[in-house]
């Protein structure tokens, strides 16, 4: 795994919440990726905003199921999800918990050759000025 993580970003958020959202992700590359699976993190400042990266090897998602893979109980492959034990909620709950922080998620195609997360949070604004 390679983390990159920017210096003097900081969010105000329930951690809990944020952990549950990371482990939902790490839980979905685990069961997704081919061996030998590689997983990228990286955060940084993008204006007023921090933003998270996560991208992880092939197998990738088909284009036109990227922008449903946070409906609940969406699967990209019924049979697959089922044999792997997923439930189709955890991306939902996830994208939950981000939209309730203030934030956004979006799923794209990975450089890595699977999946591209890529999440954004308000920095907290009273770190920055206290």
């Amino acid at each position: 795994m390679r983390t990159e993580l920017a210096d003097g970003v900081e969010i105000r958020a329930d951690g809990d919440r944020l952990d549950q959202v990371l482990n939902n992700l790490l839980q979905n590359t685990q069961r997704y990726s081919a061996d030998p699976a590689t997983l990228s993190v990286q955060v940084r400042r993008q204006d007023t905003e921090a933003q998270l990266t996560w991208e992880d090897t092939s197998p990738g998602v088909p284009p036109d199921a990227l922008p449903r893979l946070t409906e609940r109980l969406y699967r990209v492959d019924e049979s697959r999800a089922s044999a792997s034990g997923g439930s189709g909620l955890g991306l939902a709950i996830a994208h939950a918990i981000i939209v309730g922080h203030g934030g956004r998620m979006q799923a794209s195609a990975s450089a890595l050759g699977g999946l591209r997360w890529d999440i954004w949070l308000p920095l907290n604004t009273e770190a920055a000025h206290g």
